[in-house]
């Protein structure tokens, strides 16, 4: 016998719409029904035919209401005509009042009465003329009420749009603004991430670790006389997976966990912020041991006074202001732990980096050879892939990219193969995924001429060239000129991962990124705009090396960088227009000697600059086997050794 599924006592869901309807149709009927609760039928008629049967004697009774409208009520006599069969009043409740036959408005009252009065007097009518005034008393009311409903309807709309989403269980509305709108995750949330889920980034995974065996075994740690953290700040570039390591602290915990985002906190209205705090951590109190996690923590915790310059109310700061009293007041959070992510630590108020507030500070780096493997393996797990699929050649292949990166570079190949209709995800799909998201889409149907193809063809040559021909640039992987993005042509490197860099191998990787420019020079004695990428690389490290890094002998050991941040709200440089000159004309002598250097190399190399450019116009796309044909064996053992293991 199959289960009713239908629950009997399960009460209908009622349809607000349905009372906003009933409502309207209330009004409306009080004013369709005002004249009684019959109705006031009868015929419309003209002044002039209602004169002609006063005239006629066919009219017992006329009615005028409210000065402006007569009911005409014939005689017994005249409703049995022909002419009036159509006027015979259909009373909807015979019990209530008369209905009129006839029904009409007029001008002037005065003239109407004139009228009538004159065609009494003449045919000796006793016509009985009346006079009424009816009132609409709901809906009267109704109307002096309507103004100011709708006003308080639009402002509960306005407030549920502006709110939405609010603290509380019921969410939006206007009188929960204050509200937290953090999202809790406890051991009864469905969170699936967990520290497995998070590859590298073993230190930060160790630190916050720890914080989370702080709130579940606090005897452990405090019983030599030690004090748990209050704070931890999570720091580091974009898409390196700050919030990522929240979320498996969310998964790994076995204590109320308060998600949020440093906006949630900022609102229209004064002192929202503020009170979204103290609920915040109200709530977080009640269900402690706990931790509370603000992601992108800038929104308001800037430094305060440096956006301000009118010297008004600044609800961010106000907010700031709650947000630091909070975490290290006059009052105490017992085993309330506060976690907080932001990729700009740099323009963080300095209160809020104190110790006593966040006492730690974990560093979430770009991951290193190693752990792009490990996240690689992690992210090919879903994906169909040949099992010849050589992961180290994979993470070689990605200096500098974040865990985003590498996240975004396994989706984009499996796109890549399904777009191919292949069965598994290859090699070849993943260096695609590569250059389509360093360089952009393929454009193979643009318009290029065949002169501009020439050119860049040599520029991209001349960029190989020079990069084959210095020690310290970095190795070539493969040039193209099939456009891409925004460039007509590009070259692929794989820089190597230095800690520190010297100035030799900063010069070797300026030298090479004005190869292009300087080919264009040696081969057609012109230069063109398709250097500008190049020139913006040159002219960044050039004003690096001189004003960040110390490294120009004529200004010297000193460094106008400000690690704080604090500078950008300045409008002053920290030097003087004289070393301002001096720092102009040492960035200009460093890129005009690497371009000279440049073109010196090519020069002595014309012939095979040629050559390579004419197999690059041909194939469109080269390798380093290409290279090795032409200019032989790479003079330099590592970086050949490093060629060597990612081919």
């Amino acid at each position: 016998m199959a289960k009713d599924n239908k629950n009997p006592n399960k009460k209908p869901k009622v349809n607000p719409y349905w009372i906003y309807g009933v409502i309207i149709a209330v009004f409306l009927s009080i004013q369709l029904f005002s004249g009684g609760f019959g109705g006031s039928t009868g015929i419309q008629t003209t002044p002039s035919q209602f004169l002609q049967y006063l005239e006629n004697g066919d009219v017992e009774k006329v009615e005028i209401v409210n000065k402006r409208e007569a009911r005409v009520y014939l005689t017994k006599e005249a409703q049995e005509q022909e002419v009036h069969k159509k006027s015979k009043p259909k009373s909807i409740l015979p019990s209530m009042t008369p209905v009129p036959n006839y029904k009409f408005e007029f001008g002037d009252l005065q003239n109407f009465e004139k009228d009538i009065r004159e065609i009494k007097e003449q045919n000796n009518l006793d016509t009985e003329v009346k006079y009424e005034t009816e009132q609409n008393v709901w809906g009267d009311f109704l109307l002096t009420l309507l103004p100011f409903i709708l006003i308080i309807g639009v402002w509960i709309f306005i407030m549920r749009r502006m709110s939405s989403g609010g603290g509380g269980g019921a969410g939006g509305q206007i009188f929960n603004i204050g509200k937290s709108k953090a999202k809790l995750f406890d051991e009864k949330s469905d969170t699936k991430t967990s520290f497995k889920d998070v590859a590298g980034l073993e230190g930060a995974k160790e630190e916050v670790q720890e914080i989370v065996d702080f709130l579940k075994f606090p005897e452990k740690y405090t019983a030599l006389g030690g004090k748990i953290p209050k704070g931890a700040l999570l720091v580091g570039p974009p898409g390196t997976g700050k919030t990522l390591l929240a979320k498996a602290v969310a998964g790994e915990a076995k204590v109320p966990f308060f998600s949020l985002s440093g906006s949630d906190f900022v609102e229209m209205f004064v002192g929202v912020g503020a009170s979204r705090v103290r609920d915040l951590f109200k709530q977080a109190k009640e269900k402690s041991p706990s931790i509370i996690f603000i992601d992108e923590i800038d929104a308001i915790g800037r430094a305060r006074g440096k956006n301000n310059f009118s010297g008004s109310n600044d609800e961010r700061e106000n907010t700031l202001n709650q947000l630091l009293t909070e975490m290290d007041g006059f009052g105490t959070n017992t085993n309330v732990i506060v976690l907080a992510a932001t990729n700009r630590a740099d323009v963080l108020d300095s209160a809020l980096m104190r110790a006593g507030r966040f006492d730690r500070q974990i560093y979430v780096d770009l991951p290193d050879v190693r752990e792009r493997k490990e996240i690689f393996e992690v992210h090919l797990r879903p994906l169909k892939k040949e099992e010849t699929l050589d992961i180290d050649f994979l993470a070689k292949q990605t200096p500098g990219f974040s865990g985003a990166d590498i996240a975004n570079v396994c989706n984009e190949a499996a796109l890549i193969a399904a777009r191919k209709g292949k069965k598994a995800v290859n090699k070849q799909d993943f260096l695609d995924a590569v250059d389509r998201i360093i360089g952009g889409l393929e454009k193979k149907n643009k318009i290029i001429t065949p002169d501009e193809k020439r050119a860049v063809a040599f520029h991209e040559a001349g960029h190989a060239t020079v990069s084959w021909m210095l020690e310290h640039a970095a190795p070539l992987v493969k040039v193209t000129i099939v456009p891409r993005g925004r460039s007509l042509g590009a070259a692929w490197y794989l820089p190597e991962e230095r800690l520190i860099v010297r100035p030799e191998q900063m010069l070797d990787e300026m030298c090479a990124a004005l190869g292009g420019r300087a080919a264009e020079k040696v081969i057609f004695d012109k230069i063109s705009t398709g250097a500008l990428s190049d020139l913006e690389k040159v002219t960044k490290q050039a004003r690096a090396m001189v004003t960040i890094y110390g490294l120009s002998d004529k200004v010297g050991n000193l460094t106008y960088y400000d690690s704080s941040g604090q500078s950008e709200y300045g409008f002053t440089k920290p030097y003087s227009e004289q070393t301002a000159e001096l720092i102009d004309k040492e960035i200009s002598d460093i890129i005009e000697e690497q371009y000279e250097r440049a073109i010196k190399l090519l020069e002595a190399n014309k012939d095979k600059l040629t050559e390579l450019a004419e197999v690059l116009l041909d194939k469109e796309v080269i390798f380093k086997d290409n290279l090795e044909k032409i200019f032989g064996k790479r003079a330099f053992d590592k970086e050949e050794t490093i060629i060597e293991e990612e081919e």
